[in-house]
Parts: structure tokens; C-alpha cells; sequence
């Protein structure tokens, strides 16, 4: 299952909870959203995004996000939801994701988000700091190179 997810530096385990499932007994669309944003917190904690949105007031805010349905997922089952970031530029990146079912052994779900970095205290759009788009690229060296200007 792991060549499933390669390329995906960081893989949040999330297990299908029974109230996840709709009317049709399987997992609600609206929920991967929700494992979306678990993986990308995760992600954020590992690069240390938060923290530094604390000591910065500059942070993340989600601009749009999309899913692809592959196959449904009904409980019980655990998925492995892969993050990575596919794009990058001085104040935005769009990550994305590929859900895959241990239950199933294949991939149920893609999807996408571009986020865009925002200074809270100014209430503008920022840049992503050196040490973020650092940290993004020591964890996928094949990430293109961030406009500068």
C-alpha cells in the first residue's frame, strides 16, 4: 500500500468513524473534507507553520479546495491520507491529497487545496517566510522553484 502514496511525504492515518456514514452506508462527501484539513494540519505541524503563525500573525487561510470520488468508503475501515504540496509560489501553494482504504488496498479519493499565506494583523496577503518554503522543499526536493519577487 505504501507505493500507493508515494511521493507523499506525509501520511496522517484516519479511522472511518460510524456516524461518517450517510442514508447510502457509506462515508458522507462532505467528510473528506474534514480528513482533508486533518492531513494538512498535519503537514502544517511538521514544516511548523503554526508555531510560526503565532509568533508572526502570518498564517494560512484555505482559498479553494475541490475532491475527486473514486470509490466509496464504508466502516469499519482505516485510511491513509497522503499530503504534498504540488505547487508553490512566494505567497500561496496548493497541496494535495490521495485517500487510500487499508480495508480496500486501492485509492478512494483525490483532492486539492490552494492555500494562501495571509498577515492577519494587516489584514493582507504575505509571503510564505524563507524557512517555510525551506522546510517545504527539504521534504519534496522535485518541488519547483518559488518566485522571489
Amino acid at each position: 500500500m505504501s507505493n500507493l502514496l508515494e511521493g507523499y511525504p506525509v501520511v496522517t492515518e484516519i479511522p472511518v468513524a460510524w456516524g461518517e456514514m450517510d442514508a447510502l452506508n457509506h462515508v458522507n462527501n462532505v467528510v473528506y473534507f474534514r480528513y482533508f484539513e486533518t492531513a494538512r494540519l498535519e503537514y502544517f505541524a511538521d514544516i511548523g507553520l503554526m508555531e510560526e503563525m503565532q509568533a508572526t500573525q502570518t498564517g494560512p487561510v484555505l482559498s479553494e479546495t475541490s475532491s475527486r470520488y473514486r470509490r466509496p468508503v464504508t466502516y469499519p475501515d482505516t485510511l491513509l491520507v497522503g499530503s504534498r504540496v504540488a505547487e508553490l509560489t512566494k505567497d500561496s501553494f496548493v497541496m494535495e491529497y490521495k485517500i487510500v482504504s487499508k480495508q480496500q488496498g486501492a485509492v478512494t479519493t483525490s483532492g486539492s487545496a490552494k492555500v494562501v499565506m495571509f498577515n492577519f494583523a494587516q489584514q493582507k496577503r504575505a509571503n510564505l517566510s524563507p524557512t517555510l518554503i525551506e522546510k517545504m522543499i527539504s521534504m519534496q526536493p522535485d518541488l519547483d522553484a518559488v518566485a522571489t519577487d
